[in-house]
C-alpha cells in the first residue's frame, strides 16, 4: 500500500490530504492510458466512447464552487471553445459540494482536494489518480463509467493543482480543434459535428521545467501602439489575453511589458487577474523586488544608487513586496544600473552581496515567511556574470538565472560536478533584442533548431527551474514561442531527428493537414534564411554580386518561397487567410522583398561604377520595393483581420546606420548617372569585379569535368542606343547559350563545356565578343580535364578553382567511440544542416586513432599549404573552460591540430567585443588551420571531437582560390555521394 501526503491549498489555510490505494488491480483503468503523443479525441462513436458533442447537443460541464477562480474562468473558455467547434454550447454549472449532478453523460472538472465529487471518485476507487496526485501542474483526462447514480459516463478532467486542472481543460480545447493562437493569430477553430472521447486515461505528466514563460520587452512602437489603440494601454483587458495564451501553451510565468509601463501600478487589477488565472508573475532581470523600472521614474527620489541612497531604495522595494501580497511570484534580486545599464565602475562584490542580503531581509519581514520558501531569482545578465565569475555568491535557495548573449548563444552553464542548489538554475533566452551590434525586433529570425540545440545543452546540464524567453512584442514570434514552451514542458519529447515534424505538426494545427507539409517547409526555410543575417543587419554589401551567384541565389530562393506561400494563400479556405498572412505570408513576402531591395541597391552601385545604362532603372526598382514593404505592412496593420492588429508592423527595419533603430524606414543610398545617347559595349563576368573596357583581360573561373560548371558573361550597354553583338568561342566544345544578339541595356550568356570533346590537361580558350558600336572583348576560359594516373581511386569531394567546399553532414565516415557519437541537426545553420558530438555532457576527449571524429574524403589537385576554414555556430565558452571549447583537424595521418574556437571567452561587455560582434552579426564563427599537402590525389580530412558543444556547419579547404562571399561557395562535387 502507498500513502501519499499532499499539501493542497484551501483558501488561506492548508490541510493534509491523504489517499490510500492498492498498488495493483484497484482501479478499473489502471493500465489503460494513452501515450502523450496520441489524441484521445475521435469523430467516430464506438463502444465506450464518451460523447462530448453529438447531433447539435453537447454534454453539460460541472465545476465545484469550492474550486479556484481560475478553474471557473477557464471552464467558461472551454464552454465557448466547444460551442465554437460544434455550434452546440454545453451548459456550465457551478455546483456545491453536496450536490450530485445528473445526466446520461457529463463533464466533471476539478482540482484534487477542491472538488468533493472528484475526491469521492478517488476514494471509491473509480478514478485512478496515481499519475497526478502530489505532482506539479499535472492533469488527468479520464472517462469514468457509472460515476454517480443516474450518470452513465463522466469525462473527468482533474488536476494536481490549479494549473494542472487548467492545462487539462486547455488540452481538451486544443485536441478538439482550438489552436492556442485562435485569438492572437486569428486561427480558425476546426469545425466538427460530433466529438467523442476515447475511454483511455490521458496525461502529459509533470513538466520537466518548473517555470516556463515569456518576457514582453522592447514593446515600442508595435505592441505599445497596438495595446493603446485596442485596450487603452497595458491594462487587465490586455493581459487577460496574454494570460490565456500562456496557459493554453502550458506556460506559467510572465515578465510583463516594462519600458514605459508598470504592471501593478498601471492597473491594480493586473496582478489580481494574473493570480486568478494562475500565472506566476515576475519582473525583468534589472527590476528588483517586484517594482517596475518605470516606477522609480515616477516614485523614486534621488539617485538609483545603493551607495548614496540605500534607505530610499529599501523603502521603494518594501512597497513592492507589500503589494505582492500572497500572489504567486518569483522575486528578482540584485541591482543593475538605472535603465538596464551596467552598475557604476565603483560597484563591488561586497556592495552587491549586501544589496541582496538587505532585499532578503525585507522579503522575510514583509511576508512573515521563511525566506527559503519564497521563490527568488538572481540574473547573471551581462556584467553581472562577471561578478559571479569573480566569486560573488547568493544563498542556495535563490535560483541562478543564467543568460544567453542576447543572440541565442548561452554564456554559462553549471558544472556537471557542481553541488546541487536548492534554488536550481534557470535560463533567460532571447528571440528579440535591443542592443549591439544591431537591434533585431521586426520579424522572427530564430531557427528552432538552434533553440533546441542550446536549450538541450541547458537541460542536460541541469538547468530546469526557469526557462524564460524575451519575445519582444509577442507578435510575430508565434512559432518560436510555441516551440520554446512545448520544449520546456518536455525536452525529452523532442530530438534533433524529429524537429522537422514540429514544423509540419504546428502548421497542421493552425491550417489543417492538406498543406501542412508545404507550410512547415516554408516556415523552416524562411526562418533559416532570416537567421543567416537578421533583416536589420542586411545591407547592399551583405551578399556577393560576383562570386558563386550568391546574391541572386539568395533573392531567387526567397522569391520562390514567396510564390509558394502566395499559392497556398490563394488555395486556402477564406477563413484561414488572416492567420496565414500574419503567420506565414507576410514574413516570407516582406523578407523576400527586403533581400531583393538590398541586392538591387548593391547592383545599382556596381552598375553605376561600370556605367551601365540599366543603372537608373535599378533606382526605380528599389523605390518600388521600398514602397512594397510599406504596402505589405499597411495591409497587416490596417486591412488584415479588419485592422485588429494595427501598429503591430510599425517597427522600423530599413536603413540602420548603427545599433539603434532609425526613426523611420530609409532607403539605402542609390546612384544615378548620365546615360549618353551613343551605344558603347561593356562586358562583365562571373567571379570577378573586373569589367571591359576598364580591364583588358577578363578570365572566367575555372571549368573542370568533375564539377561541370556553367558561368555567365554579361554584355551591357553604356549608352541609350541599342547595339548588336556576336560571340566567337575559340573551340567548338565551348558551348554558349547565344552567339549573337541585340542589347538595349544588358544580356546574359551562359558558358559551359561539352566534355566528351575536350583534350586532356589544362586548356585556355578565348571567347571573343564583338560589338556593332565598336569594341572587342576577349574572355579567357580555363578548362581543366585532368588525366589521372591509371588505377587511381576517383572519389570524394573534388577540388575546383583551388578550393573544396563541404557541408558538415556529408561526411564519408563517422567514427564513434567511448559512448560518443555524432548527431546531425537537420536544417540548423546558414546553408544545409549541422553536426555535433553527443552526448553534450561528454568529458574532454584525448585524441587517438579511434577517438570520435568525422572523415571527409577529398580529391585535391593542389599541393603545398592549404587553409581549412571550419564554419561553426557561434557557441560561447559556456563552461568557462580555461582551454576554451576546442576541436581538432588533420589530413590523413598527420598529428591533429587542436584549435580553440572560443578565443574570446565570454568577455563581460559583449557589445564592445569585435570578434563576438562579427560572430553574431554573421551568425557564424569561422576558424582556420594551416596544413601541408605533399601531393595531389585523395586525402582524408579528419574533424576530431575534443570538447562538447561544438556545432559544425561547413568546411572549406582553401588552396588559394577562395573568393569573397558571405555564405561560402556551394558544395563541391562529391563522387562518393553521387554513387550512393
Amino acid at each position: 500500500m502507498k500513502i501519499f501526503f499532499v499539501t493542497i491549498d484551501k483558501g488561506n489555510r492548508y490541510f493534509l490530504f491523504i489517499i490510500f490505494f492498492l498498488l495493483v488491480g484497484v482501479f478499473n483503468s489502471n493500465d489503460n492510458f494513452a501515450e502523450p503523443n496520441d489524441s484521445y479525441i475521435t469523430t467516430e462513436k464506438s463502444e465506450g466512447t464518451f460523447t462530448l458533442s453529438e447531433g447539435g447537443k453537447s454534454s453539460p460541464i460541472f465545476v465545484s464552487s469550492e474550486d479556484y477562480q481560475g478553474v471557473m474562468i477557464v471552464a467558461k473558455l472551454l464552454q465557448t471553445d466547444i460551442k465554437n467547434v460544434t455550434i452546440a454550447e454545453p451548459a456550465l454549472s457551478v455546483i456545491s459540494s453536496d450536490k450530485v449532478p445528473e445526466g446520461k453523460e457529463i463533464v466533471l472538472i476539478g482540482t484534487l482536494g477542491k472538488n468533493s465529487l472528484i475526491d469521492r471518485l478517488v476514494n471509491e476507487k473509480k478514478l485512478d489518480v496515481k499519475e497526478v496526485i502530489g505532482k506539479w501542474e499535472t492533469f488527468l483526462i479520464q472517462v469514468v463509467k457509472n460515476p454517480f447514480p443516474n450518470v452513465e459516463r463522466a469525462l473527468v478532467i482533474t488536476g494536481s493543482d490549479k494549473r494542472g486542472t487548467i492545462y487539462g481543460m486547455f488540452d481538451l480545447s486544443e485536441k478538439i480543434g482550438v489552436s492556442p493562437w485562435y485569438w492572437w493569430a486569428d486561427v480558425p477553430v476546426k469545425k466538427k459535428d460530433n466529438i467523442y472521447v476515447l475511454p483511455v486515461g490521458y496525461t502529459t505528466g509533470e513538466p520537466k521545467v518548473k517555470y516556463r514563460g515569456i518576457f514582453l520587452n522592447d514593446e515600442a512602437p508595435a505592441l505599445s501602439g497596438w495595446a493603446k489603440e485596442k485596450f487603452g494601454g497595458f491594462n487587465h483587458e490586455f493581459y487577460e489575453h496574454v494570460f490565456e495564451l500562456i496557459l493554453r501553451l502550458k506556460g506559467n510565468y510572465l515578465w510583463p511589458a516594462m519600458w514605459n509601463n508598470s504592471f501593478d501600478d498601471d492597473d491594480s487589477l493586473n496582478q489580481k487577474l494574473a493570480d486568478e488565472y494562475g500565472v506566476v508573475m515576475g519582473t525583468s532581470h534589472h527590476e528588483p523586488m517586484m517594482r517596475a523600472w518605470k516606477e522609480w521614474q515616477k516614485y523614486g527620489h534621488g539617485d538609483w544608487s545603493y551607495q548614496t541612497n540605500d534607505s530610499t531604495l529599501r523603502e521603494f522595494w518594501r512597497e513592492g513586496i507589500k503589494r505582492m501580497n500572497s500572489y504567486e511570484s518569483i522575486v528578482t534580486l540584485g541591482m543593475r544600473g538605472n535603465g538596464d545599464e551596467a552598475m557604476s565602475q565603483t560597484a563591488n562584490i561586497g556592495l552587491l552581496e549586501k544589496i541582496i542580503s538587505d532585499q532578503r531581509k525585507i522579503l522575510a519581514q514583509v511576508t512573515g515567511k521563511n525566506i527559503t520558501t519564497i521563490p527568488q531569482v538572481w540574473a547573471l545578465y551581462k556584467e553581472v556574470q562577471e561578478y559571479y565569475d569573480k566569486g560573488m555568491r547568493v544563498p542556495d535557495d535563490v535560483t541562478l538565472l543564467l543568460c544567453d548573449d542576447n543572440w541565442g548563444n548561452l554564456r554559462k552553464l553549471p558544472n556537471l560536478n557542481a553541488k546541487p542548489r536548492k534554488g536550481g538554475y534557470g535560463i533567460y533566452y532571447h528571440f528579440d533584442y535591443v542592443g549591439g551590434p544591431r537591434n533585431y525586433k521586426w520579424l522572427n529570425t530564430n531557427q528552432i533548431e538552434r533553440v533546441w540545440e542550446q536549450m538541450h545543452l541547458a537541460y542536460e546540464y541541469g538547468v530546469n527551474k526557469i526557462w524564460i524567453v524575451n519575445v519582444g512584442d509577442l507578435k510575430p514570434m508565434e512559432f518560436p514561442i510555441s516551440f520554446f514552451l512545448d520544449y520546456a514542458w518536455n525536452p525529452d519529447k523532442y530530438s534533433a531527428e524529429n524537429l522537422p515534424d514540429y514544423y509540419k505538426n504546428w502548421a497542421a494545427e493552425q491550417f489543417g493537414e492538406k498543406y501542412a507539409k508545404e507550410i512547415g517547409d516554408i516556415i523552416a526555410k524562411y526562418t533559416k534564411y532570416n537567421s543567416r543575417r537578421k533583416p536589420e543587419l542586411l545591407s547592399p554589401q551583405t551578399y556577393s554580386l560576383t562570386n558563386y551567384l550568391e546574391a541572386e541565389t539568395v533573392v531567387s530562393n526567397y522569391n520562390k518561397l514567396a510564390v509558394q506561400a502566395e499559392q497556398i494563400y490563394e488555395s486556402l479556405p477564406l477563413e484561414y487567410e488572416d492567420a496565414f498572412y500574419q503567420l506565414v505570408l507576410y514574413p516570407v513576402k516582406a523578407c523576400a522583398n527586403l533581400n531583393e531591395l538590398y541586392v538591387t541597391a548593391a547592383k545599382n552601385h556596381l552598375y553605376a561604377t561600370q556605367g551601365r545604362a540599366a543603372t537608373n532603372n535599378l533606382v526605380k526598382i528599389v523605390e518600388e520595393l521600398f514602397n512594397k514593404d510599406a504596402d505589405l505592412s499597411n495591409y497587416y496593420n490596417k486591412i488584415m483581420a479588419d485592422g485588429k492588429w494595427d501598429h503591430m508592423m510599425d517597427q522600423t527595419h530599413i536603413g540602420y546606420t548603427y545599433w539603434q533603430q532609425p526613426d523611420q524606414n530609409n532607403m539605402p543610398e542609390l546612384k544615378k548617372i548620365d546615360i549618353p545617347t551613343e551605344a558603347k559595349m561593356g562586358v562583365a563576368i562571373e567571379g570577378s569585379e573586373k569589367w571591359y573596357p576598364k580591364d583588358s583581360i577578363l578570365t572566367l573561373p575555372e571549368f573542370d569535368r568533375f564539377n561541370n560548371q556553367a558561368y555567365y558573361i554579361e554584355i551591357f550597354n553604356q549608352g541609350s542606343t541599342p547595339f548588336f553583338y556576336s560571340v566567337e568561342p575559340g573551340a567548338p566544345w565551348v558551348i554558349i547559350t547565344k552567339t549573337s544578339g541585340k542589347v538595349k541595356t544588358e544580356d546574359r550568356l551562359w558558358i559551359s563545356i561539352s566534355w566528351n570533346r575536350v583534350p586532356n590537361g589544362v586548356t585556355e580558350i578565348p571567347i571573343t565578343i564583338t560589338g556593332s558600336a565598336g569594341g572587342q572583348a576577349v574572355i579567357n576560359a580555363i578548362v581543366k580535364n585532368p588525366v589521372l594516373p591509371e588505377g587511381t581511386e576517383i572519389s570524394g569531394f573534388f577540388e575546383s578553382n583551388d578550393y573544396v567546399s563541404i557541408e558538415a553532414p556529408h561526411f564519408t565516415k563517422e567514427v564513434d567511440s567511448a559512448g560518443i557519437s555524432w548527431q546531425v541537426i537537420p536544417n540548423l545553420g546558414r546553408t544545409l544542416s549541422a553536426v555535433t558530438p553527443v552526448p553534450v555532457t561528454s568529458e574532454e576527449v584525448v585524441l587517438g586513432g579511434n577517438s570520435p571524429h568525422l572523415e571527409y574524403k577529398t580529391y585535391l589537385f593542389s599541393k603545398g599549404e592549404v587553409t581549412v576554414k571550419a564554419y561553426f555556430s557561434p557557441t560561447l565558452n559556456f563552461l568557462n573552460n580555461p582551454k576554451g571549447i576546442r576541436y581538432a583537424v588533420s589530413f590523413d595521418n598527420e598529428t591533429p591540430q587542436i584549435i580553440n574556437m572560443t578565443n574570446n571567452p565570454n568577455p563581460p561587455d559583449l557589445n564592445h567585443d569585435p570578434v563576438w560582434n562579427r560572430w553574431v552579426a554573421n551568425n557564424i564563427n569561422i576558424e582556420e588551420s594551416k596544413h601541408y599537402i605533399d601531393k595531389p590525389g585523395i586525402h582524408i580530412l579528419k574533424f576530431w571531437m575534443v570538447d562538447p558543444g561544438v556545432v559544425l556547419q561547413k568546411i572549406i579547404i582553401d588552396a588559394g582560390g577562395l573568393g569573397t562571399s558571405y555564405l561560402g561557395p556551394p558544395e563541391s562535387f562529391n563522387l562518393s555521394e553521387k554513387n550512393n
